[in-house]
């Protein structure tokens, strides 16, 4: 039998991890060429937006909760939630007391969660379960039996939160979480759930003159450095690096059928993609 040890047993990649430096360039370029293995090529994440969507209540979380329910026996889903306007608020707190980034992240991850849990009450009678980033391993089971599962959608870094450049606020928040979950099980979508039609060059809210952008790349999203997105920024940045997700699309949660539209593949709302993604999963 041969030792664990024993480099006959290595790839020639192998070989080169194990007797060098896992910070050597040449090393990382070579694991570049290695293929994609999608976990999960079927599942769509979607993200239900915290202050578009739960802060509203039942007249907006109903109809959504109706949609996802109607689209079970058709379409894989990966539910998150965000986090909203009790987030701004316990972070406004935090800051004013002078607490870390880190613990911003606990306290704005305490919030996702109970959106979380709601959106899993509001969807028991259909045997959906909420998992955390520890129950993961169950997630595919719960998948196959039940056509859904729903997750809180902040990254589990917590304490371990980077700082930002700028300011104290976590800079990866629930848009982040969702497309994390979504690139690692190399998903089928990444679809969230927002207020608006998508992305516009402004806050439609705020500005009437926004113009609506259906189609964008993130390169030039970047290069243009609008002041409002509807998204936030670290997903641009981590878009820049996907090997599985080539785009994201946004969808008008409170317009009945965009989820569903959007689930079939049609271009509602606003798609945002990678001119630069290195290939689809092998």
């Amino acid at each position: 039998m041969y030792e664990t040890t024993d480099n006959a047993m290595l790839t020639e990649l192998g070989r080169r991890l194990v007797g060098g430096s896992l910070s050597d360039q040449a090393i990382q370029r070579a694991t570049e060429a290695t293929p994609n293995f999608a976990i999960l090529p079927w599942v769509n994440v979607v993200k239900i937006g915290g202050q578009s969507i739960m802060d509203r209540g039942r007249s907006a979380v109903g109809p959504v909760v109706e949609e996802i329910v109607a689209n079970l026996h058709r379409h894989k889903m990966i539910l998150g939630t965000g986090a909203g306007t009790r987030a701004r608020h316990v972070y406004s707190l935090a800051i004013d007391l002078g607490l870390p980034t880190g613990v911003l992240t606990v306290l704005g991850t305490a919030v996702a969660w109970q959106n979380a849990q709601m959106l899993q009450y509001l969807l028991a009678k259909h045997g959906i379960a909420f998992l955390e980033p520890e129950g993961f391993a169950s997630l595919p089971h719960y998948l196959m039996e039940r056509g859904a599962v729903i997750c809180q959608g902040m990254p589990p870094y917590k304490l371990w939160e980077a700082n930002p450049d700028i300011g104290r606020i976590p800079p990866q928040r629930t848009d982040t979480g969702c497309f994390l979950i979504a690139e690692v099980f190399g998903a089928r979508k990444m679809i969230y759930v927002k207020d608006e039609d998508g992305l516009f060059t402004a806050d439609p809210k705020k500005d009437p003159t926004a113009r609506h952008i259906a189609r964008i790349s993130v390169q030039e999203l970047l290069a243009q450095d609008l002041h409002d997105l509807i998204v936030e920024r670290s997903v641009l940045d981590l878009m820049l690096n996907t090997r599985n997700i080539a785009e994201i699309q946004f969808v008008n949660g409170l317009k009945p059928g965009q989820l569903t539209a959007a689930l079939d593949g049609e271009p509602v709302g606003s798609v945002i993609f990678n001119a630069a993604n290195r290939g689809a999963a092998a």
